[in-house]
């Protein structure tokens, strides 16, 4: 079986966000499950827009959806762990932003799980995807390549 494997761009972290997994985020296995990671994960992504004014329905005018996501998991998680969530975004380029995400233990940094997904962005009369504005561009200038 061939497994996903994400290298996190370290020089592109633009934000850390804690975290704590809550009993609603366990599954039958009594860790956190993936659709749960998956919440967490966009929690994060809201945060580190944020931290750059920016909002995922508002990227430079344009609304944003999400156009895949690969997880690699790589430790378990369980309640009540305290989390912290590495957002990196790399300089956007085309018309999409590819946001990085690594998942961590708070304490002693041992991770959880690597994520990559991609926001399209979208003009909405169309539902066409457009280039990425160049204020978008500028909020992320200088956090490594793509």
């Amino acid at each position: 079986m061939e497994r996903v494997r994400l290298e996190f761009p370290e020089a592109a972290i633009i934000h850390r966000q804690p975290l704590t997994v809550r009993v609603t985020d366990m599954n039958y296995g009594r860790h956190l499950g993936h659709d749960a990671l998956v919440s967490l994960l966009h929690e994060a992504r809201i945060q580190a827009l944020a931290s750059r004014g920016l909002t995922e329905w508002d990227l430079g005018g344009y609304p944003s959806v999400v156009a895949d996501l690969a997880v690699q998991y790589q430790s378990e998680a369980r309640w009540p762990d305290a989390l912290v969530v590495e957002t990196a975004i790399p300089t956007p380029r085309g018309k999409a932003l590819t946001v990085f995400q690594r998942v961590c233990h708070a304490e002693g940094g041992r991770p959880v799980a690597t994520a990559r997904l991609n926001l399209l962005l979208v003009d909405p009369e169309t539902g066409r995807p457009v280039t990425v504005p160049e204020a978008v561009k500028a909020a992320f200038a200088g956090t490594g390549g793509a």
